[in-house]
């Protein structure tokens, strides 16, 4: 075992990363802490990468599970693996990674986590995208695995969609959205010419930071399309990692200084739209993230957060605000601006969703100009008369009702300060998507979009978002049509009772607040579609998120999805009864985003595994 400030330098690296190269070599180093269960599985995963990989520098963090005895059995028949422990453990991810990063010795490093892997082909990939471009940074794409399910999320795709060499950052702003670092291979020389190093200590973030030193630095960056590292994500873990463990205001603390790090980095070295993407990304991601949570926390959270928020927001200037000012963050950064104390959070986490959803009211200044509420009329939604309606935050309000003469979807379109009649709303398309498996789909047909009674061209809501993917076919147990028996009987003409006796008042019982079941309301669109249980029904136990995608007379959509109603009778576990599996459970329920999903279980054993579930959750 190596001592813990292993400091051994590559002196074949030159000093600024140009000039003759040294042979191809990589190392991988590898943190962790308490991580027994996982830390080999990540440095095996590194070492079968093959020769490209020189050597692997497994740093502990002062472990006391037994991770190093593990770590230096295996490094007893693996010469390429380094043991490096520290005597004292040192509060987060910044000092370990330091740590490996002075003991390495190879031209290319790469940084893993104890609790994740990297897929085969990893290393090689980067390094010959490094290599062939010349660059001192290659990045491919990260996918998160959700645990158990085997879920894949990729993260930030569109970075990564296909093979680029980018001479320096800010010719694409986006890398600024890619705050990892372990999905990036870097030339080792490269960044001890420019001092290039993470956050030290318990500094939660720590890669925003690091992100921005690199990027602040100019290098020259070849991105590929291949998945070059697995993100394992363990939300049933009793200890969660840091990005996870969001529920003391201290990780929002710690997220918001990184930010703001990382914006001064950027600052400082003269990128000046690096750093206005920075602030961007921030109301885009990280604000809307933590604001779908916020109804979940208690009121002294919910003070903490909103103040620490508004202090944030405050340093912001009117360039930032005055970029997209349409777009759901900052919409939702004004408002907390704007008011003093915490206010309309189920409103602001509408708004949050993606795609987001702009819920009712709609409110006016006297003028007549677009605003967010009575309550703060200082925050103007002017921009959205200008936002195209492919773009526009609709809000389509869900009401399943799943009984034995079948399962009805019913679904109502707002209106948004005369956008959407202007746009006229035609059909929607329906589509279920599975949460575990998301090319999983069983398509519910095209609805026709019918006007409420007498309220064509009113001025009120808005619509939300779908996706395509591929149908459950009959070969993996769906329904062989496309539509299903879910695309029958959605009729043109019934709103069920959409159209009739309402309230006028678009905020209603239907809004974010009272959550109630009318359907009735002024400046609306209603359609009535069946679902189909049976094809929900094929893959078992499983939970599927609702699509929708408005289509409009001049050929435009947008995808959009649905605020779940909660009224009464709404969202309450119903056994339908089944010919082909005697019995289904059905679930509607709302996600932490107020949309509507629905968990299926099909059958006993279905049953029986719901009712295991339920009673794990109450014994822990």
């Amino acid at each position: 075992m190596n001592a813990e400030s292993g400091t051994a330098r590559d002196s074949e690296g030159h000093a600024d990363g140009h000039g003759e190269r040294p042979p191809a070599g990589v190392a991988v180093v590898v943190i962790g802490y308490d991580d027994a269960a996982h830390v080999t599985d990540a440095v095996r995963s590194a070492l079968a990468q093959g020769p490209a990989v020189r050597e692997v520098v497994a740093v502990d963090d002062c472990s006391r599970d037994g991770s190093v005895g593990l770590l230096e059995r295996l490094s007893a028949s693996e010469p390429r693996l380094k043991v490096i422990r520290r005597r004292a453990n040192s509060g987060g991810c910044g000092t370990p990674r330091n740590t490996g990063l002075d003991a390495v010795t190879s031209p290319y490093v790469m940084f893993l986590d104890s609790d994740d892997v990297l897929p085969p082909g990893a290393v090689d990939a980067l390094l010959a995208a490094a290599e062939g471009a010349h660059a001192e940074v290659a990045g491919g794409l990260c996918v998160r695995r959700e645990l158990p399910s085997g879920r894949e999320v990729p993260w930030q795709p569109r970075l990564y969609a296909l093979h680029a060499v980018v001479p320096r950052p800010a010719q694409r702003t986006r890398l600024v959205h890619d705050t990892l670092c372990v999905n990036k291979l870097y030339r080792t020389a490269f960044l001890r010419a420019h001092g290039i190093r993470f956050p030290e200590g318990r500094f939660p973030y720590e890669d925003v930071v690091f992100t921005a030193r690199l990027l602040a630095a100019a290098p020259r960056i070849a991105l590929i399309p291949d998945r070059v590292y697995v993100w394992h994500v363990r939300r049933s873990e009793a200890r969660l990692s840091i990005s996870l463990d969001r529920s003391g205001v201290e990780n929002w603390r710690a997220r918001t200084e990184a930010c703001r790090q990382a914006y001064q980095v950027l600052l400082g070295a003269g990128q000046k739209e690096l750093a206005r993407t920075a602030r961007a990304k921030f109301l885009d991601h990280d604000l809307r993230m933590y604001v779908r949570e916020l109804g979940l926390r208690d009121a002294a959270y919910r003070r903490a957060w909103w103040e620490l928020t508004r202090a944030h927001l405050a340093e912001y200037d009117a360039d930032d605000w005055a970029r997209n000012p349409a777009a759901p963050g900052r919409l939702i950064g004004r408002v907390v601006l704007a008011s003093p104390e915490p206010c309309d959070l189920p409103r602001l986490r509408e708004l949050a969703a993606r795609p987001a959803r702009l819920y009712p009211p709609y409110a006016r200044a006297a003028d007549g100009t677009p605003v967010w509420s009575d309550a703060v009329p200082q925050v103007s939604l002017e921009p959205l008369r200008a936002r195209p309606v492919r773009a526009l935050p609709l809000a389509v309000d869900a009401e399943l009702r799943p009984g034995a003469r079948g399962t009805r979807l019913r679904l109502r379109l707002h209106e948004l300060y005369g956008r959407v009649a202007q746009a006229g709303p035609e059909t929607v398309d329906v589509e279920w998507r599975h949460r575990d498996d998301g090319d999983v789909v069983v398509h519910g047909g095209s609805v026709t979009l019918a006007p409420c009674a007498g309220v064509a061209g009113a001025d009120e809501t808005a619509g939300s978002a779908g996706s395509a993917g591929r149908s459950v076919s009959a070969g993996r147990g769906g329904s062989a049509s496309p539509g299903g028996s879910a695309g029958r009987g959605g009729s043109a003409g019934r709103g069920g009772s959409a159209g009739r006796g309402g309230s006028a008042d678009p905020a209603g019982p239907a809004g974010p607040a009272g959550h109630g079941g009318s359907f009735g309301s002024s400046g609306a669109w209603s359609a009535e579609t069946a679902v189909d249980l049976l094809a929900l029904a094929v893959p078992g136990v499983g939970t599927w998120d609702l699509r929708l995608r408005i289509r409009f007379r001049d050929g435009a959509s947008r995808d959009v999805a649905a605020h779940a109603l909660t009224g009464a009778g709404l969202l309450r576990r119903r056994a339908v009864p089944s010919a082909r599996h005697g019995v289904v459970l059905v679930q509607p329920y709302t996600t932490h985003s107020g949309a509507l999903a629905l968990r299926v279980a099909p059958g006993v054993r279905g049953l029986l595994s719901v009712v295991r579930a339920r009673l794990r959750r109450l014994l822990h």
